[in-house]
């Protein structure tokens, strides 16, 4: 079957390879195969190709880390899923390859025909949902400010912020994205800038903003500092500026400002089967209802990755793999 690997780190257009591997063969008691139907090309797979992530798997490897598809076929003991439900390619599976035999305990099947969006489901929407309930319990009407709002965690956020009656202030680096942002239901869109407190103030009516999520950081970080209200929390996910974040320490010492990371991959790794499901149960009919979208930028078969790799680059909507 046809798989894209890498043997070495490097440039992703360079080092990504279409190969024939061997079939994954019949699933042992509790697995599933699944014939992948489609796969995006997110951010945090370029980076680990390249060798500036937070893990480097061990070469040569099968890479992509998110994607749905149907089950093809059910090893014993597997009561959840049939063949021909579409399902979950679960992360951090290797998914960019024609079939993924894995472990079926955290899989259920999904409801929807839009197999694009589908496919972006199981990495920014929860990094999105779990931002915005594991670390600060907002009330329905509370704001939530976050940068990067552009991007698909971003958009997620939105998305799932309404579903819980929150209010939305979205910092973006481009004009030229501000009524896109509004349209998907953003409440308040603001292109980020050293006044940008006093403008999050005056769109808010002053309001107490106790969460910040940021995925920019350089001076972007201190941005949104500034509107955090008194032992507000501000928590990264993601620094696509390339740059420190660089801030005051005052907000800090006087404010009492707290400062956190997430990590999806440290959140699996502690989270139950049972906890992974259910934060799927609320995110997949999200997806399947278009309250949660992302733009999809072009979709490419395995043969073509140097023309879905260009595409990812620009990070103006998501490049999705489809080998079907």
């Amino acid at each position: 079957m046809k798989a894209i690997q890498i043997e070495a780190f490097g440039n992703p257009a360079e080092v990504l390879k279409l190969v024939d591997i061997p079939d994954v063969g019949p699933p042992l008691a509790g697995e599933v195969v699944i014939a992948l139907e489609a796969s995006p090309i997110n951010m945090s797979d370029l980076l680990m190709i390249s060798g500036r992530y937070g893990y480097r798997p061990k070469l040569p490897s099968i890479v992509g880390t998110e994607g749905v598809g149907r089950v093809v076929a059910v090893g014993s003991g597997v009561k959840h899923l049939k063949e021909g439900d579409r399902t979950l390619v679960p992360y951090p599976a290797p998914a960019w390859a024609e079939r993924i035999k894995t472990d079926a305990t955290r899989l259920r099947p999904l409801a929807g025909d839009n197999v694009e969006q589908l496919a972006m489901l199981g990495i920014n929407p929860p990094t999105a949902y779990l931002m915005l309930t594991d670390y600060v319990k907002l009330k329905p009407g509370a704001w939530v400010i976050q940068n990067a709002a552009n991007s698909g965690v971003g958009r997620a956020l939105i998305g799932i912020a309404k579903s819980q009656g929150l209010k939305t202030i979205n910092v973006v680096r481009r004009d030229d994205v501000v009524a896109d942002l509004k349209a998907a239901g953003g409440d308040v869109v603001l292109v980020d800038g050293p006044d940008l407190a006093k403008r999050v103030a005056t769109e808010t009516g002053g309001a107490q903003i106790s969460l910040a999520i940021d995925g920019v950081a350089d001076t972007a970080t201190a941005n949104l500092i500034g509107c955090l209200a008194p032992k507000g929390s501000l928590v990264f996910y993601s620094a696509i500026s390339g740059k420190p974040f660089t801030a005051p320490a005052q907000p800090f010492i006087f404010r009492d400002i707290a400062i956190r990371g997430f990590w999806l991959a440290n959140w699996f790794n502690s989270a139950s089967a049972d906890q992974i499901t259910a934060m799927y149960d609320q995110l997949a009919p999200l997806v399947a209802s278009g309250v949660i979208s992302a733009p999809v930028a072009g979709t490419f078969s395995f043969a073509q990755i140097p023309e879905a790799v260009a595409v990812a680059a620009k990070n103006r909507g998501k490049a999705l793999f489809t080998p079907g």
